[in-house]
């Protein structure tokens, strides 16, 4: 039986029990992929129970525009992909030019 985080105190922080269960779930699995905690000490060993202690804390909330957050995801991804695929060109080119001068 969880006594704590109560149900009431979660539903302050957030605007449903449906998103509740979404974001606790969402950072339970993060947090299990080894994900740095937004806190130092627990109450609790498990990480749902985790992701609920840090949702009643307030360091995990929900984005208010969940679209714009995957379209900067998005973005962030594809900057990196290009500087990879530059960095690559550059190794290639420097590859060539010294076997070139061989």
């Amino acid at each position: 039986m969880m006594l704590k985080p109560s149900i009431d105190t979660l539903l302050d922080k957030v605007n449903s029990k449906y998103s509740l269960v979404i974001l606790s779930s969402k950072r339970a699995h993060e947090l299990e992929a080894g994900n740095m905690p937004t806190m130092e000490s627990f109450q609790s060993v498990k990480p749902v129970l985790k992701a609920l202690e840090e949702i009643e804390a307030g360091t995990v909330t929900n984005h208010p525009d969940p679209e714009g957050k995957r379209e900067l995801i998005r973005k962030e991804e594809e900057a990196r992909r290009k500087i990879a695929e530059e960095e690559q060109e550059k190794l290639k080119k420097q590859i060539e030019e010294e076997q070139g001068n061989m």
